[in-house]
Order: structure tokens, then sequence, then C-alpha cells
């Protein structure tokens, strides 16, 4: 590849909370930023859906990881709007406590790419990256970006390489990959994909999209439906 399509920024918040699937109820955060995460924080600063997507490549941590556990009052139900009819509730009826494993002051380096869709490849992409790193130095976003849930804001900056990764080693398990096609950019059509994650001297390595280590459950589950 000819042009330099690769961003790196810094990211780091008060809070944060990348919740492991297997627990949805109790909240327990994985000790650091999912790809899908970090994708939609470089989302929130710039994105143009019809022309490019970003391909994680590497996730930094440099903050140790700490844990703080914080309980909050919730509504297991929503209001149901439609046509036809509108579902209230009561929150008295439907209210109930759960608690939250947030990570505490996580700062991270998340390295991207920037790749253009086929029908787009005759734009400049290094246009696309200085644009990019514009907004990073300015401090623009299209919206706040958010580590794992809203009330995680996310700061930003271009990357501060005196700050080291952590001298860490850790075997994270089945991580999520991103919950829907990173290259389609459909919002609303969930294809959930999974990826073995590892951290390597305070360095998390993020397979390709299309690389075989990557779970696609969408796939997979057409493919073994008649097993």
């Amino acid at each position: 590849m000819t042009e330099n399509n690769r961003v790196v920024v810094d990211v780091w918040g008060r809070l944060a909370c990348f919740t492991r699937p297997e627990a949805k109820v109790e909240r327990y955060s994985y000790p650091t930023i999912t790809p899908s995460a970090a994708r939609g924080v470089l989302s929130a600063i710039y994105f143009k859906p019809i022309e490019f997507y970003y391909q994680i490549e590497k996730i930094e941590l440099i903050n140790p990881i700490k844990r703080i556990n914080i309980k909050t009052n919730e509504i297991t139900d929503k209001i149901i709007i439609n046509k036809k009819q509108i579902k209230y509730i009561y929150s008295d009826d439907k209210r109930t406590q759960r608690n939250t494993s947030y990570l505490k002051d996580p700062y991270y380096r998340i390295t991207a790419r920037i790749i253009k869709f086929d029908d787009f490849k005759k734009h400049n992409i290094t246009g696309l990256v200085a644009q990019f790193n514009q907004r990073v130095e300015k401090g623009k976003c299209f919206y706040q970006p958010y580590l794992g849930t809203r009330e995680c804001i996310a700061y930003f900056s271009p990357p501060n390489y005196d700050k080291k990764p952590l001298d860490i080693n850790m075997d994270l398990g089945i991580m999520l990959y991103d919950i829907f096609n990173i290259k389609n950019n459909i919002p609303d059509k969930y294809e959930v994909s999974l990826f073995s994650a590892k951290i390597k001297d305070g360095e998390m390595l993020v397979p390709e999209f299309d690389d075989p280590q990557v779970i696609r459950l969408n796939k997979y589950v057409m493919e073994n439906k008649h097993d």
C-alpha cells in the first residue's frame, strides 16, 4: 500500500465498562476496551459511513487495571409506543438494583487503519487521515465518545508516546469483536463476531475482520444449522 492510512489516538476517562456477554445482569467489564468500543470512539471523532470503515489493529493499555463497583437503581422494562397504543410502565413495580464492575481511570492508545470502500478508491485517503488528525488535535467530534456505556465519557488527544504500555500479559479468552459487519456500516443489522483476545506486553493485537481467527456468529449458525 503506497499511502499511509493508519491513525493513532489516545483515549481515556474516569470510568469505563465493556461488559462481558456472560455477565449481562451484574455487569462485569473486560479489563480493556473492545475493538467494537474502540471503533465507536473513532467514529465519534470522524466518520463517513459510505466512504470508509475503521479496521482496529492494536490497543495498548497505558494505565494500570483498576476496578470499582457501583450499584444503580434501574428499570427492567421500557415504554412501548406504536400507532395503536402506548404501553406505560410503573417504575415502582419494575425497579431493580444492579451492580456494575467499572474500570477506573482507564487510558488506551488505539491504532487503526482507514479502509476505503471500492466505490471510493479514487479519492485520496491521505486527505481522510489528515482530517481525522486535525479533528483529534482540535478536540472535535460529531458526538461525545464514550467508553462502553454512555455515562462513561471518553476524552481523546494525539498520542503521547511518553506514556508507555503496561508491562502485563493476560489471556482474556473470547472477546466481542463487533456487533455489526464493520464493512457494511448498517447500524440496524446485527452481525455478532468474536475472537480470542490476548494482551502481550501491554498490547492487544486485533486480527483483520476477514481473518479466520474471527468467529462470525451469523455465518457459523448458517453453516451449522443443519448439523
